[in-house]
């Protein structure tokens, strides 16, 4: 059983560092490096300790522990995402994957329709144009993203993706 690879996709998945989860597991980062690379093998209550802060019970993480998560997803498989954007529509191509480090979505988008930073909680991703065409506005730079074209937006960065076209866009965005 690989416990360590377990806890170290959970813990990327919650968007902790190594030493984080060791500070606030009251571990040291050598000890937890050890365990994620099932070098060693934790207590019982070591294991408490990390699953505690990663906000999982011990029964749950060993209840799924033989659960394969699936590599290849059909199109017919996506699920709507809620969205409280106007004229924004959002499609989770990998849905019940669950420790995962990367949210992909699809996001289609109405002709007229506009997307800022703050309206919803993506704050890193990179963005590959599907379908359709939309402007980038990176502070005060403003790109136009046809078909294959694709950018990456850093945490720092305030932005805002349009879709000033006749024509529905799609994009697919990965964040992180």
């Amino acid at each position: 059983m690989e416990v360590g690879k377990k806890l170290r996709r959970l813990r990327r998945s919650k968007g902790l560092t190594l030493e984080e989860l060791a500070e606030r597991a009251g571990l040291t980062k050598g000890f937890l490096s050890q365990i994620e690379r099932d070098k060693t093998s934790p207590s019982v209550a070591a294991l408490k300790s990390i699953l505690d802060v990663l906000g999982e019970d011990i029964s749950s993480f060993f209840k799924d522990m033989e659960v394969k998560e699936k590599n290849v997803f059909r199109k017919g498989e996506r699920r709507p995402l809620e969205s409280e954007i106007p004229g924004v529509k959002i499609e989770s191509p990998i849905p019940d994957l669950h420790y995962r480090e990367l949210d992909p979505m699809i996001v289609m988008m109405d002709p007229g329709s506009v997307i800022e930073d703050e309206m919803w909680d993506v704050e890193e991703c990179f963005g590959y144009v599907l379908k359709g065409s939309v402007k980038l506005t990176l502070g005060k730079s403003v790109y136009t993203l046809r078909k294959g074209d694709c950018f990456y937006i850093f945490p720092e960065n305030s932005y805002t993706i349009q879709n000033d076209s006749k024509r529905e866009a799609e994009l697919l965005i990965v964040a992180y």
